[in-house]
């Protein structure tokens, strides 16, 4: 691998809002639901213990880029080789470009229900992802930045929540732990597949400068995620009953149909317009990782394998057109990411450990 320009790299303190901004996406609008499932109100400890886990696989995955001194392909060429390693490195090439189809195709039903149901899949996607293009185009510098204010000004939707108070009633989420250690684990890994992405950073790091020094905020990063949604689901426990969650899809949405201010009626349609700023750093992201790493591949200019990425992004977009199909599709993009960051990711250090033992031997 070629060392990285300074003038190419990013400051280690981006990288907090590289790793918040890939975690929160569409999955924000309706996590409630999926976590009440098995653990009912004590659901928020399950986003606890999820987001403790991301922790414990971020550390494993510096631990990784740290000893082998680059990016995923470095680490997949130096336990398994080129040619071996190409195939796993496929298998992350697909699994970023699902990321991006998920987040949009979910986000373009999110509109087709609350706002446009005529609104074509094809030619929205068509346009977001020409400007996705744009933005890949310049490098991660302007995806960083384009992170920071898919962050920074979306961000006074956290104080609308303040609506739901006069109507909430914390004391539901009592008695705390009453629900079985069982459910509790099955809500923590129906939650974990809420924060994927933020193994993008195995892909970014070798474009941080003085990559050791941004772990930590990579995990104010996970920290931040964690706290969000950890309030998120208290706030939505306090506002609806136990039957009222089974039966909303997006909570996150629903709960912006009480807020009132003078100037506006329906101000869901504001949160659903502005969360399309928030969707964009996480595609911009998930489609650099996977045309990054096919890059690194093929002999193919970087320019190129981002074009062949979101072309095929689009082509498959359009496959997917009820709630059955975007629902499956959600389903297999997270549970691939959930066998990557806690099978694989672990099985890979272990791996990179032995090899480099083996090679000190020799």
């Amino acid at each position: 691998m070629q060392p990285v320009p300074d003038r190419r790299k990013i400051s280690p303190f981006l990288v907090f809002f590289l790793v918040h901004a890939i975690q929160v996406g569409v999955g924000v609008l309706g996590f409630q639901r999926i976590i009440s499932v098995n653990a009912g109100y004590d659901g928020w400890i399950s986003v606890i213990l999820a987001g403790i886990s991301t922790h414990i696989i971020m550390i494993m995955m510096y631990l990784i880029l740290n000893k082998v001194d680059g990016d995923l392909v470095t680490a997949h060429t130096f336990v398994f080789g080129k040619w071996i390693g190409n195939v796993f490195n496929f298998i992350f090439v697909v699994y970023f470009s699902l990321l991006v189809i998920t987040i949009l195709r979910t986000y373009i039903e999110v509109l087709q229900v609350w706002m446009y149901p005529r609104l074509s899949t094809f030619f929205f996607s068509l346009f977001f992802l020409i400007l996705v293009y744009y933005i890949v185009n310049g490098g991660v510098r302007t995806i960083a930045g384009t992170a920071f204010f898919g962050i920074i000004l979306p961000s006074y939707l956290i104080l609308t929540f303040a609506f739901t108070f006069k109507y909430a009633d914390f004391r539901n989420v009592l008695p705390v732990f009453d629900h079985t250690v069982k459910d509790l684990l099955i809500s923590t890994k129906n939650m974990s597949l809420t924060y994927l992405g933020y193994e993008s950073i195995m892909i970014l790091y070798p474009f941080v400068k003085d990559a050791k020094k941004s772990q930590k905020y990579a995990h104010w990063g996970l920290f931040f995620t964690t706290t969000l949604y950890t309030l998120l689901a208290v706030i939505s426990f306090a506002f609806f009953s136990q039957k009222q969650l089974e039966k909303t899809v997006w909570a996150t949405l629903s709960m912006w149909k009480i807020v009132e201010m003078p100037f506006v009626e329906r101000f869901e349609y504001i949160g659903i317009a502005n969360w399309c700023l928030i969707i964009l750093p996480n595609a911009c992201i998930a489609i650099w990782c996977a045309s990054r790493i096919l890059k690194r591949m093929t002999p193919l200019k970087h320019r190129t394998t981002l074009l062949i990425i979101c072309i095929l992004c689009l082509s498959t977009l359009t496959f997917f057109s009820d709630r059955k199909q975007v629902n499956f599709l959600n389903n297999i993009s997270g549970q691939i990411g959930f066998y990557i960051d806690y099978l694989y990711v672990p099985i890979l250090l272990l791996l990179v450990i032995i090899m480099m033992k083996v090679r000190h031997k020799q």
